[in-house]
C-alpha cells in the first residue's frame, strides 16, 4: 500500500523524467533531424503561455485583494525588492570573482548570427514600453508581462480598498485563481510529450555547439551556475529556515527545475513555482505576489550571463574587467538586464545592446554575446526561475519572522 502511494505521488514526476530522458536520447541519435518534432514542444508551450497570462492576473490580483492590511503589504514589497537585488548582486560578484580566477585570455571567434537592425531607443521610451501598453488587448501578450503584473497589482489594490462593495469582485478573483490553477494541471498532463520534444530539439540542435569556439566561456558559465544553484540556493534556504527548509526546498524544487530547463522560460515555470513554493510552506499571499513578479524582475541566471558576456567581449577586444569604474558599470548593467529581459525563451537582446552602448563597443561585439546568450539559456532559465522559489522562502522569513515555517504547519 505504501509503495502504491509513493508511485501515485511521484507518477507525474516520473512521467516527466521519462519524457525528458527519451527526448534527450532521441536528440543525441538523430541530431538536427529532431527539428521535425519541435512543434510538439511548441504546442505544449503555447498552451502554457496562453494559460499563464490569466493565471498571473488572477494570482497577483487575488493575493493583494485578500491581504489583511495588518500584514503590511508595503513591508512585503520592500523586503521582496531587497531580496531580489541582493541575490542578483551576489550572483554577479561571484561571477566576477570566477572570471578573475579563470580568465578568458584567448580571442574567441565572433561567429555569425542573423542580426536585425536594432534601434536603441531613449531610456524614457524603453521604460514606457516596459511598464505600460497602448491598448488593453496588448496586456494579454506574454511580451508585456511586466505591464500585466503592474495592471494586476493595481486591480488588487483597487479591490482591497473598495471595501464591502468590492467583495463580489474579490470572490471572482479568488475563484478565477482556482480555475486557472486547475487548467494548468490539465495542460501539464501533456508535459512528458511537450518537454520531451523540447529536450530532443535542444540536445539535437544546440548540443554540438557546446564543444565549439565558445567552450571555455560556456564551461565557466555552467560551472559558476551549477555552483550557485547547489551551494548558494542551499545557503539561502538555510538562512530562510535552517536544515528543514533545505530539505523542503530541494524536495519541491525538482518539477520547477525540470520545467524551467525544458521550456527555457521563467514565465512557463510560474505554475510549477507557485505549486512548489506553497509545498515549501511559503504563505500564499507571499508566493502569489513574489513568483509572478520574480519571473520578470528577478534573474540570477541572467546576472551571471551578463558578467560572462562582458568578460568574453572584453577578451575579444583586449580590454580588462578589473578597473573599479568598469566593474561598477558592469554591476549596474547586470541589475538592469535582470529587470528588462523578458521571462520568455531567448527574450530579446536588450541586455547585449545595453552593454555595447554603455561600454561604447563596436557592433562586432554583438554576435558573440548573442551566441553565448543562446547557448547558456537552459542553465540561465533554471537559475532565473527556481531562484524565485528560494527568494520566496527568504521573503517569508523576513516578513513573517523566524518561526514562519512552524506557523504554517500549525495553521495547516
Amino acid at each position: 500500500m505504501e509503495k502504491n502511494n509513493i508511485l501515485k505521488n511521484y507518477a507525474g514526476l516520473l512521467w516527466l523524467l521519462a519524457g525528458i530522458v527519451v527526448g534527450s536520447i532521441v536528440g543525441l541519435i538523430f541530431g538536427t533531424k529532431v527539428e521535425s518534432i519541435k512543434p510538439l514542444g511548441d504546442i505544449f508551450l503555447n498552451l502554457l503561455f496562453t494559460a499563464v497570462i490569466p493565471l498571473v492576473f488572477f494570482a497577483v490580483s487575488s493575493a493583494i485583494a485578500n491581504i489583511d492590511r495588518s500584514k503590511k503589504l508595503g513591508k512585503l514589497l520592500t523586503i521582496m525588492v531587497l531580496v531580489f537585488l541582493s541575490t542578483v548582486l551576489i550572483s554577479a560578484m561571484l561571477t566576477l570573482l570566477a572570471t578573475w580566477i579563470f580568465p578568458i585570455h584567448q580571442e574567441l571567434a565572433a561567429g555569425t548570427a542573423n542580426l536585425k537592425e536594432e534601434k536603441i531607443e531613449s531610456i524614457g521610451q524603453q521604460m514606457t514600453q516596459l511598464l505600460t501598453v497602448g491598448e488593453f488587448f496588448e496586456i494579454g501578450s506574454r511580451k508585456n508581462m511586466l505591464a500585466l503584473i503592474i495592471f494586476s497589482v493595481l486591480v488588487g489594490f483597487s479591490t482591497l480598498y473598495s471595501g464591502e462593495s468590492g467583495d463580489a469582485f474579490k470572490k471572482f478573483l479568488v475563484s478565477g485563481n482556482e480555475v486557472m490553477k486547475k487548467l494548468i494541471i490539465l495542460i501539464m498532463k501533456l508535459g512528458p510529450i511537450g518537454l520531451g520534444a523540447y529536450f530532443a530539439y535542444q540536445v539535437g540542435v544546440f548540443g554540438p555547439q557546446l564543444f565549439g569556439t565558445y567552450a571555455k566561456a560556456l564551461g565557466l558559465y555552467y560551472g559558476v551556475g551549477a555552483f550557485y544553484f547547489i551551494v548558494f540556493f542551499t545557503l539561502y534556504a538555510f538562512i530562510a529556515g535552517g536544515f528543514k527548509a533545505i530539505k523542503l526546498f530541494w524536495k519541491n524544487n525538482i518539477v520547477p527545475s525540470l520545467t524551467s530547463v525544458g521550456t527555457c522560460s521563467s514565465i512557463a515555470t510560474i505554475p510549477a513555482n507557485l505549486d512548489g513554493t506553497l509545498k515549501m510552506g511559503v504563505p500564499a499571499y507571499i508566493a502569489n505576489v513574489t513568483i509572478p513578479l520574480g519571473a520578470t524582475l528577478h534573474k540570477d541566471g541572467s546576472s551571471i550571463s551578463s558578467i560572462i558576456k562582458i568578460a568574453v567581449v572584453f577578451a575579444i577586444f583586449g580590454k580588462e574587467l578589473v578597473q573599479v569604474d568598469t566593474i561598477i558599470l558592469a554591476l549596474g548593467i547586470t541589475v538592469l538586464v535582470s529587470i528588462v529581459e523578458g521571462g520568455i525563451p531567448n527574450g530579446g537582446y536588450i541586455g547585449e545592446l545595453l552593454m555595447i552602448s554603455a561600454y561604447q563597443l563596436p557592433p562586432e561585439a554583438l554576435p558573440p554575446a548573442m551566441i553565448i546568450g543562446t547557448l547558456v539559456d537552459p542553465m540561465a532559465t533554471l537559475l532565473n526561475a527556481t531562484g524565485d522559489n528560494v527568494a520566496a522562502m527568504l521573503i517569508a522569513r523576513f516578513t513573517e519572522g523566524k518561526n514562519w515555517m512552524q506557523e504554517k504547519i500549525l495553521s495547516s
